[in-house]
């Protein structure tokens, strides 16, 4: 079960968000992924909580932050309701999309599980909702991604597999890589693993 911190910040002057402090592992529904956000301060920042199934689909989706929150998952394409602390306000959501997408590197994950490319696949176009922080607005976004390479780095515990990933935004073009080693997001846009206890667990 790999159990660490990322640090998040913005992807173009580099201002600090949050520290998140995750732990997650592959379970008898699929892959699950928990987390709890400190801001630059040393506040609770809000926490994420994502379960997946073995497609790769959102079984169960929880996201906090101060003042919102959201629960969501695969039905009909993707439905949320986003309500909040004191419950009075609540909206209710449906797209047809594959999946969710935000800030967390969870999302990163969840999108590679869900679409499991090899370096031969084609890119390939997903639809995702993402929930913009800190008010977790919903916004559909088209992406495409694809597997650019994959390489076996030594480690003390065995060979690591790295996948490289390129994801293009579709509305604008604007392109990025993200690199992961199984269920752990070693380097994105805005993202950088700083602690990590335990090696990634692998999928089968």
């Amino acid at each position: 079960m790999p159990r660490g911190r990322y640090s998040l910040h913005d992807p173009h002057d580099h201002t600090p968000f949050a520290d998140e402090h995750f732990h997650c592992a592959p379970g008898p529904s699929g892959w699950r992924y928990v987390s709890q956000l400190t801001t630059p301060a040393g506040d609770h920042g809000g926490s994420v909580d994502l379960t997946l199934d073995d497609l790769g689909r959102p079984l169960r989706l929880e996201l906090h932050t101060a003042s919102w929150q959201v629960r969501g998952a695969a039905l009909d394409g993707v439905t949320w309701v986003r309500t909040d602390p004191t419950g009075t306000h609540a909206d209710e959501g449906n797209v047809r999309a594959h999946a969710f997408t935000g800030t967390s590197p969870a999302f990163l994950i969840a999108t590679t599980r869900l679409l499991r490319l090899t370096p031969s696949s084609a890119a390939t176009r997903v639809r995702l909702v993402t929930f913009t922080e800190p008010v977790l607005a919903p916004r559909t976004v088209d992406q495409s991604w694809a597997l650019r390479k994959r390489e076996a780095h030594g480690t003390d515990n065995g060979p690591l597999t790295v996948d490289e990933y390129q994801v293009t935004a579709l509305d604008t073009g604007e392109q990025h890589a993200v690199h992961i080693a199984g269920d752990v997001v070693l380097a994105a846009p805005g993202i950088e693993l700083e602690e990590l206890e335990s090696p990634p667990s692998a999928f089968g």
